[in-house]
């Protein structure tokens, strides 16, 4: 018995402008123009930038929470220390990042976590 070219298997499909396809990025189906492979330019950047990152995974920050409330500062000119404010009331300038932290229990003093655990914080 003998087979035709028609009936090997499946074949891929021939490029025609009206056929749909996926975009490989985000799967929306779209109608190519040319020799188009994207559905628009952003999904071209994202794919630019997946091929020229590699496997790095990327670090995305939109769900993280603000540090801002849980961040100690202290003033260079002064030595005052805040927990989630930036500016010293005294000075009016802006601070310096000690780290995460809070209020001791103790004293009630801004304290950092990396001061709690005694490592080095340079």
């Amino acid at each position: 018995m003998t087979t035709t070219p028609d009936t090997d298997g499946p074949h891929p499909p021939l490029r025609h402008d009206s056929a749909t396809t996926a975009c490989p990025v985000c799967r929306h189906r779209f109608t190519p123009l040319g020799r188009q492979r994207y559905c628009c330019n952003a999904c071209r950047a994202t794919a630019y930038r997946r091929r020229r990152d590699g496997g790095k995974v990327a670090v995305v920050g939109h769900n993280r929470k603000p540090r801002g409330p849980i961040t100690v500062y202290s003033c260079d000119g002064c030595g005052a220390r805040a927990v989630g404010e930036q500016r010293c009331q005294d000075c009016h300038t802006f601070m310096r990042r000690v780290g995460l932290g809070g209020s001791c229990p103790c004293c009630n003093e801004p304290i950092s976590v990396d001061e709690l655990l005694g490592r080095d914080t340079t």
